[in-house]
């Protein structure tokens, strides 16, 4: 008997079809492509020897037997009306072998079939995957590891052709095993695309136990991307997985030799064992390397394609343990941690019937883990225009075994890497062996992991570091709790209160000169916001030249704060409301985007539109605050389509002291490409709806209503646990509020809005075209989340006041639509992440807000604070 307990599927299969007598000839295979000479052939003979001969490239019969939307049917319809009545009854079992939901359907077609249907013989699949423009994984531009060896994920489809579901009557379900995996070129690029053609070698049964041995080739054009091979994968019942060991080693303790020829590895900066924290990967996320690791690290920010990933790709959470001289090979050891979302999409969709983790993903986190630690090595570069990204070694097979799972009841993953060759050939590249970890119990072995720095060298890193530590580098850091003003020259420009108006409201010729002066009436030009929305008085340094889109040093600017103020009798609250510092913080970005002449860069019009960011709140801001500096720098740019997405580093500050910090990316959007948008793709996986009836909650407007009322009224004298007057107040209804339910059951709540075209902040932001700010849809949110604290902590309601948002902690939000006056309605729903309770208490929340049921806004972790007056 077998007793496996595999993990979730690597190199997912699953059941596909085509109507019923589906054998679709294909056409004759050509010659073995030539290859060109590839990295490890010009550079390590070594690996030469490694690369396999590829197999002959299919060119399958057009048209291809099954398209995409048959595939969803696969993974997620009706398996008997794609394949027919032969495999109708598996409908109906618990479970079948199908390709996983979105977002990891990664085939667009199935070309040809070969193989008798349901006689578990041999057979063959082709199938393709196209690497489009703004897909969710690309790293770099390019399609990453976990994804090109998952997009050959038919071998699933091709099983229950075959007839396994026939045999196993939905008991069994599908886990990988063992496999070895080779690159021989370069990642994918957006616009390639991948074809697979993958054979199932042969079936076997043990008892009750079927497996199956697999292969794979991928090829890009003639172009040999891709072998997996010594694929073995089977189908096991819920008691074997359950009784899984995990890899059990013949002799544990065994410290494997150093490899022949590898020497310690002296990195670029000095690296001490240590950890790093939640806080520590945020900054590496967008690029902050000060933040992450220190004051080695000072000033210095990473080009974007360096960066660890986000979004669906945040696959580690945690480091605590970084050794450079640790491991069983002496060359450095690295662990990672990562919690385990039972509703993480990693597990709805993959799959919907028998949810577990890709392997794939597994193999990902791993590379992630290790990126860490080359980061951490010093191998870094600013953002330029270089093409980099990270890559495997061509012609370096690697290998996993797998033996455990991860399901909606594991808790944690861990990630345990020993490097064992480290340097330059002459790119930077790692080979490691790794160990993942499920709940302690050792799952998977992962055997010679390789990975290298595409377009970098050890004279460009290292002319990096002596750029870095020149004295004029080492002044502008952001990660430094001071800010320092810059020294006025005559190169440097500033702009007055009368300039920056006349581009908010006016004619954009007087705010930047002749060649803006087409948008005084001719053209529309994307604005910054008008009174009483527009919080930047003037710009006090700019050294760059206008009208020239390029990286920025900071640009300067000021905002006084009125200590009479609409906004702080407008939010009912003697410190500034979140949405206001938010825009105070964002708004030089748009002015400087404006500076660089983004808007010269097309003949059509353009609309300027926050997409996404993320920051801290270091201190409050009261009436007294005086001016307020701001400064801002262009990170990097791109072009596309029509596009310009620009991302930016942005701060507030008072006496030198930092106050509010971050990033974020803006986009110049055509107008058509603003009505297409489809808002955030796979919110529908994440968007949490409650059970049982709601509980609404009643909601008063009251004065002062507008922000003419409340620049009248003056500061609150008092403060109490509320909701702001209507001048702030972004809700109509709560609909529902409940402190039991919500993912974590620790609350959820619910609340709308509909909305009204003649809204005082549509005639503000923007002047020709009207928007809600994304900063108060933001607001909202805050404010469902006000209403679940005031009902969790009733008894602090006369002795506490809320944080604008809890002080010294992260936050994110992400944009992918906006609310504009044809709009009828805005909904917001918001659920408690975890809940701090104490003298001051924290409750940390995340959400969506939808227009007319659209998600187009994801709020990640905001957090408040209620502190005693």
């Amino acid at each position: 008997a077998i007793n496996v307990a595999a993990l979730g599927h690597v190199w997912l299969a699953a059941l596909a079809g085509a109507a019923s007598p589906l054998a679709v000839p294909s056409a004759p295979l050509s010659q073995p492509p030539q290859l060109e000479p590839s990295l490890a052939s010009t550079q390590r003979p070594d690996l030469a020897a490694r690369i396999a001969t590829p197999s002959p490239v299919m060119r399958p019969a057009e048209p291809f037997a099954l398209d995409r939307d048959k595939c969803m049917d696969i993974a997620i319809g009706s398996i008997g009306e794609v394949l027919g009545p032969m495999f109708a009854p598996a409908d109906d079992y618990p479970t079948r072998v199908r390709l996983p939901d979105e977002p990891l359907m990664l085939v667009d077609r199935i070309l040809s079939i070969e193989g008798e249907p349901g006689q578990m013989g041999s057979g063959r699949v082709v199938t393709e995957h196209d690497v489009l423009p703004g897909n969710w994984y690309l790293d770099g531009g390019r399609c990453p590891v976990c994804i090109s060896v998952e997009a050959g994920q038919a071998d699933l489809f091709l099983s229950g052709y075959l007839g396994i579901d026939l045999q196993t009557q939905g008991l069994r379900v599908y886990r990988l095993l063992d496999a070895e995996v080779c690159f021989h070129r370069d990642l994918p690029r957006v616009g390639e695309t991948i074809r697979y053609d993958i054979r199932i070698d042969k079936f076997i049964r043990q008892g009750s136990t079927w497996l199956f041995f697999f292969h794979f080739e991928g090829f890009i054009g003639d172009e040999h991307l891709i072998s997996m091979r010594n694929g073995c994968a089977g189908f096991f019942s819920a008691e074997q997985l359950e009784a899984g060991k995990g890899i059990v080693s013949a002799d544990p303790d065994r410290v494997p030799p150093r490899r022949p020829g590898t020497t310690e590895f002296h990195g670029l900066v000095s690296f001490e064992p240590g950890s790093l924290g939640e806080a520590e990967l945020g900054a590496l996320r967008r690029g902050d390397l000060g933040g992450a690791f220190g004051p080695a690290f000072s000033g210095r920010w990473l080009h974007p394609a360096m960066c660890l990933p986000s979004g669906r790709m945040e696959l580690i959470h945690r480091v605590p343990l970084l050794d450079p001289k640790g491991g069983a090979y002496g060359l450095g050891r690295i662990e990672a941690e990562a919690d385990v979302d039972p509703e993480g999409w990693y597990l709805t969709c993959h799959f919907v019937d028998d949810m577990v983790m890709p392997g794939t993903l597994m193999y990902e986190g791993c590379l992630h883990t290790l990126r860490v630690f080359l980061l951490r090595l010093g191998w870094v570069v600013e953002p330029d225009q270089r093409d980099l990204h990270y890559a495997p070694i061509p012609g370096q097979a690697s290998g996993l075994r797998c033996r455990g799972q991860v399901l909606q009841s594991s808790r944690t993953i861990t990630y345990r890497i020993d490097i064992k060759e480290l340097g330059y050939d002459p790119e930077p590249y790692v080979l490691a062996d790794a160990v993942m970890f499920v709940d302690e119990k050792k799952a998977v072995r992962f055997t010679n992991v390789s990975y290298r720095l595409h377009g970098l060298d050890e004279a460009n890193i290292a002319a990096g570091w002596a750029a870095a530590r020149s004295p004029r580098a080492l002044s502008g850091s952001i990660a430094s709790q001071e800010t320092v003003l810059p020294t006025p020259t005559s190169s440097s420009r500033t702009y007055g209160p009368e300039q920056i108006l006349a581009y908010a409201i006016g004619k954009p010729s007087e705010g930047f000169g002749e060649p803006y002066r087409v948008f005084d009436e001719e053209r529309v030009i994307a604005r910054l916001p008008g009174p009483p929305f527009l919080f930047v008085d003037r710009v006090t340094h700019v050294a760059e030249e206008p009208f020239v889109l390029a990286r920025t040093d900071w640009v300067h600017s000021e905002w006084d704060v009125d200590p009479g103020a609409w906004y702080f009798a407008g939010g009912a609250s003697q410190t500034m409301p979140f949405c206001i510092f938010l825009e105070a913080a964002l708004q030089p970005c748009g002015w400087l985007a404006a500076y660089l002449g983004s808007a010269l860069r097309s003949d059509g019009q353009l609309h300027f539109r926050n997409l996404e960011g993320g920051a801290t709140l270091h201190r409050e801001l009261d009436p007294t605050i005086g001016t307020v500096h701001s400064r801002v720098r262009l990170t990097s740019f791109s072009e596309a389509g029509g596009m310009i997405i620009q991302n930016f580093d942005l701060e507030l500050s008072q006496g030198g002291r930092v106050i509010y910090e971050g990033w974020t990316r803006f986009g110049f959007f055509p107008t058509a490409s603003l009505k297409a948008q489809i808002g955030i793709r796979d919110a529908g996986d994440r968007l949490y709806l409650p059970e049982g009836p709601a509980r609404p909650i009643p909601l008063a407007r009251r004065a002062p209503l507008s922000p003419d009322e409340a620049a009248a009224c003056g500061v609150p004298s008092s403060e109490r646990l509320e909701l702001p007057p209507g001048a702030l107040l972004m809700l109509d209804t709560i609909e529902d509020l409940r402190l039991d339910q919500g993912p974590a059951g620790l609350g959820y709540a619910q609340g709308s809005m509909t909305v009204d075209p003649s809204a005082w902040f549509f005639a503000a932001h923007f002047y020709q075209d009207p928007v809600i700010p994304g900063s108060l849809g933001l607001q909202s949110f805050i404010q469902l989340m006000k209403a679940l604290a005031i009902e969790r902590w009733p008894a602090l309601v006369d002795t506490h006041r809320f944080e604008a948002i809890a002080l010294g902690r992260e936050h994110n939000w992400i944009y992918r639509g906006q609310v504009v006056p044809e709009n009828e309605r805005v909904e917001v729903r918001c659920w408690v992440d975890s809940v701090e309770e104490g003298d001051e208490p924290v409750l940390v929340a995340s959400g969506f807000l939808l227009a007319d049921g659209k998600p187009i806004y994801e709020m990640k972790k905001f957090p408040i604070r209620l502190v005693r007056q």
